[in-house]
């Protein structure tokens, strides 16, 4: 059987792109990898982080930001609870306002980080935690 190698890249509408990439570029430290420009506008940008694990596309395209306003279509991977703690510090030293660490089924998140249209982006840690059997 063929077997997929991982995701290529998430893509995300936006209702203005250059808002939308300096939030993430300030809060999450993703760096600038490709700029789509069509007719000399710039309608999407893909977004990387330092390690080049992660690409994020964003598209302009501001019908369906509008629909997905509080859903939470992206959750990245931390190593640990310490990582995540670290997170949570970093946003908060930007003034960055979230939901806290919680407990998660398999480990440890931390919700209620918004993007400037609205869009939920949650941290999870890689590692579990010992639940207690439920």
């Amino acid at each position: 059987m063929t077997r997929l190698a991982g995701i290529h890249h998430v893509k995300l509408p936006v209702s203005d792109v250059a808002a939308s990439r300096d939030w993430y570029q300030r809060t999450l430290g993703l760096e600038l990898d490709i700029e789509f420009v069509e007719e000399g506008r710039t309608i999407g940008v893909a977004l990387r982080d330092p390690g080049r694990t992660l690409c994020i596309a964003l598209r302009a395209d501001p019908e369906r930001v509008a629909a997905m306003k509080g859903f939470d279509p992206l959750a990245m991977g931390v190593s640990t609870r310490e990582e995540l703690e670290r997170w949570r510090d970093q946003l908060d030293g930007l003034g960055e306002h979230h939901g806290g660490i919680v407990q998660g089924h398999q480990g440890w998140a931390l919700i209620g980080l918004h993007d400037p249209d609205g869009t939920e982006i949650r941290l999870y840690t890689l590692e579990r935690h010992d639940n207690g059997g439920s």
